[in-house]
């Protein structure tokens, strides 16, 4: 590219300045047009060259030296710092003169390419001026941007335009020429251009220069020829001095990255995808609004760099001594630091509106996806939306390898999404990998049937995983025999809005069952895994119903496995106590007098303390007690405790959404009993073998064994069941002890409800509860 020096008479054909707005104006130059979507051709209106006389006026001649001496210039930017920044401080005249040059032809540049290369340039310039101050040398490592087909032909098309801004800032840079009339001189060049392309077209040009100057620098020792032009640039000398040049170094540095920071800003506005946001957009608005008076300062900023340069490579070092011009360069940064900030802000609002635009999308997206009035082929697209869909990188992690996997191993198989957030309780999680081990061990063909996927759920911030959350998710994920998603940030937010909002997704682990086309059987079959395990595949609700269907109120359908020493008591048709609490008092009575009871009446009894569905560390030292004083068999393990309680409730939800809550059904009836008495006081069940004789609050159950000299007679004629059960229902129609029930948010609460007890309906309350045992829920929420 071409650059203006110092023309003389004899080179005439050196390409001279652009066109000044108050000359007049002369024939168009010729230039390569850059057309796209048949623009309309581009505007020469302002391209024209300066008129004879003013070329005169800067053409060395007998009345006039080759070179301004340093004073002259000195005074001459001096000047510009006080006239120029002062008198043009009124931003809206400036700016109604600089709107006034703009004139966009339609055409389309995309500058990115070129930005890349600017970028380079500018980077390891600017880096450059720090190791030749500092003595050393250190080799830079630039990302490479890849390079569009018409790379090449884009820049042939722009050379020319580049090459004359170039020249202007060279020229007026040695003339000392108002800063705000060559910015504007700049503008009415690039009229034709979008804001866009001319900040990029004028960095291209400024790049130009500055990478020769600083290219010559560091060749200069090694390359004859760079020796030979970096001594008519008095570039030896210069650098001889750097130290006392080192302040204005480091400000030109910040005033050309805060110029690049500006530059890319504008062009990720131009950039940004229309489909998701509109001009109309309140950030988009406000930033299309300064966007020009940041074009403006950053090729004003421009201008004052190349003033620098030149003004060191035409006066030497010993201009570079004086603090002021470093003050200028770092006022102009200030301002465009400013600026960059502001436009900063406003592309991140409206990068956060186009996510949620993308969002929304995304949503809508998996609705139609898992529309169950759609026919798919497999359920691959269900997966890759749900979990990651690019090809990149392997989303999976399998449990039994330790290894990462693809969505692949999925394809066409039953897919059981365990869905959870890091809060997955122990138990839980020691029940779920039993039940998955037992399926996998004693069912051959189970594991053809159905593999498990762990989606973690967590929030997302915009930050990394913090040290403690990583840690956390790497222990559960390591944890678990099955398929886990390799990474939390993989989840995107629609897909977690719709785990939450169509799958109810609260904070308690929920099983969405998908069919090997993706659709869904079940959008939490959670509860039927609690009661039935894999014997409930493939978790359907019709499934569902024949399990229940099977179902009667005994004691082997409250044990099922939890504990084989109990079946083996049902077996042996032994009587069997259940019972529950955290009152010792009450427990002894209890245990004493049923002993006394069973040996009245010759009854082979056994009991087992399981205690209560809260306050798991009271029961913990409850369970210590009963061991220790050999009261009666009790559950130690916390997780047979817990997962005796959760099978309780899980039939129960089973039951409401089955629609089959019935209040004439002895399975329901018992159950809310249970999870009423679970709560709050003490409660047995006694059961014959496997029957279900009695399921009593503290308040009944106790004094029927008390008083049980009351009803020994009737044994003899009516049997030890039906007279044990006639006298507890005689003190509980007197006793009538309400129930109470918690439903989660993770579950749907019915709209109504009777109380098991008093068969009245139960007034709905909304309660905040602790998450810890220890705290228990105020008796009055409860009321019946």
């Amino acid at each position: 590219m071409a650059h203006l020096t110092n023309p003389g008479p004899f080179h005439p054909s050196i390409p001279r300045p652009l066109h000044n707005p108050a000359s007049a104006p002369a024939p168009a130059a010729a230039q390569p047009q850059v057309h796209d979507h048949g623009a309309a051709p581009a505007n020469h209106n302002h391209d024209h060259l300066t008129s004879t006389t003013q070329l005169r006026t800067a053409t060395p001649g007998a009345s006039q030296p080759l070179m301004k001496s340093p004073s002259a210039t000195h005074a001459l930017i001096r000047g510009d710092r006080t006239t120029g920044m002062l008198t043009m401080s009124d931003d809206h005249v400036m700016m109604n003169q600089i709107l006034a040059t703009h004139a966009p032809d339609g055409r389309d540049v995309d500058v990115r390419p070129l930005l890349y290369l600017v970028e380079d340039i500018l980077n390891r310039a600017t880096e450059h001026v720090d190791f030749i101050i500092k003595g050393t040398q250190a080799q830079i490592e630039m990302e490479e941007k890849a390079q569009q087909a018409n790379y090449i032909a884009m820049l042939e098309a722009l050379t020319f335009t580049i090459d004359r801004i170039a020249c202007e800032l060279s020229y007026k840079a040695l003339r000392g020429s108002d800063p705000h009339a060559t910015t504007t001189a700049i503008f009415s060049f690039l009229s034709s251009y979008a804001w866009d392309a001319k900040l990029v077209l004028s960095l291209s040009a400024f790049a130009l220069n500055y990478g020769e100057f600083w290219l010559l620098a560091q060749i200069y020792s090694t390359n004859q020829l760079a020796k030979s032009m970096a001594i008519l640039k008095q570039l030896p000398s210069l650098l001889e001095h750097t130290a006392p040049l080192k302040p204005r170094f480091n400000a030109l540095n910040t005033l050309i990255r805060t110029m690049m920071d500006v530059t890319r800003c504008v062009v990720e506005f131009k950039d940004l995808p229309s489909m998701y946001i509109s001009p109309d957009a309140p950030a988009l608005a406000s930033a299309m609004t300064l966007i020009p008076t940041a074009v403006y300062w950053t090729i004003r900023s421009m201008v004052a760099c190349a003033t620098q340069i030149s003004s060191l490579t035409s006066m030497g070092h010993e201009y570079g001594v004086s603090a002021t011009e470093s003050w200028e360069l770092s006022t102009l940064a200030h301002k465009l630091q400013n600026i960059h900030e502001h436009l900063r802000k406003q592309l991140n609002l409206c990068y956060q509106h186009i996510e949620e635009k993308k969002d929304v999308d995304t949503f809508h997206m998996l609705l139609k996806l898992f529309d169950p009035n759609v026919a798919h082929i497999d359920n691959m697209k269900h997966l890759k939306a749900l979990i990651y869909a690019g090809d990149d990188k392997l989303p999976l992690l399998d449990g039994a390898t330790r290894r990462k996997v693809g969505l692949e191993v999925l394809r066409r198989r039953n897919v059981l999404l365990l869905i959870s957030s890091l809060e997955f309780s122990e138990d839980e999680l020691a029940i779920l990998e039993q039940i998955y081990s037992d399926t996998r061990m004693h069912e051959a063909g189970m594991q053809s049937h159905y593999e498990v996927v762990w989606i973690p759920v967590v929030e997302r911030s915009g930050v990394p995983l913090s040290e403690e959350t990583r840690t956390r998710f790497e222990a559960l994920r390591s944890s678990m025999p099955w398929y886990s998603v390799e990474d939390p940030f993989l989840i995107e937010k629609p897909v977690m809005r719709f785990i939450k909002e169509v799958w109810h997704f609260r904070t308690k682990p929920i099983l969405v069952v998908l069919d090997p086309r993706g659709k869904v059987l079940s959008q939490n079959a959670i509860h039927m895994m609690w009661i039935w395990g894999s014997a409930a595949f493939p978790f359907t609700s019709y499934e569902e119903e024949k399990l229940w269907s099977k179902e009667t109120w005994q004691l082997n359908l409250l044990i099922d496995g939890i504990d084989p020493l109990i079946l083996d008591w049902i077996k042996d048709g032994k009587y069997i106590f259940l019972y529950g609490g955290d009152d010792m008092e009450w427990i002894s009575k209890f245990v004493a007098s049923a002993r006394t009871v069973a040996s009245a009446f010759g009854i082979p009894l056994e009991m087992v303390y399981v205690g209560k569905s809260n306050k798991r560390e009271q029961v913990k030292k409850v369970a210590a007690i009963i061991k220790e004083r050999k009261l009666s068999h009790c559950w130690e393990d916390p997780a047979m405790v817990w997962f005796f309680w959760t099978r309780l409730e899980s039939m129960m939800f089973s039951k409401i959404q089955l629609g089959q809550a019935d209040d004439l059904d002895p399975i329901v009836q018992g159950i809310k009993k249970l999870l009423s008495y679970g709560r709050e006081g003490g409660w047995a069940v006694l059961s014959d073998g496997s029957n279900i004789l009695v399921n009593g609050h503290s308040t009944t159950v106790l004094p029927t064994l008390v008083d049980y000299v009351k009803w020994r007679g009737n044994v003899a004629e009516k049997g030890f069941n039906l007279s044990f059960i006639e006298y507890h229902d005689q003190l509980h129609n007197v006793a009538h002890p309400c129930c109470r029930f918690e439903f989660l948010a993770t579950t749907k609460a019915p709209e109504s409800i009777r109380c098991p007890e008093c068969h009245r309906v139960m007034e709905k309350h909304t309660a905040f509860v602790c998450c810890h045992d220890e705290q228990a829920i105020p008796d009055s929420l409860f009321a019946s």
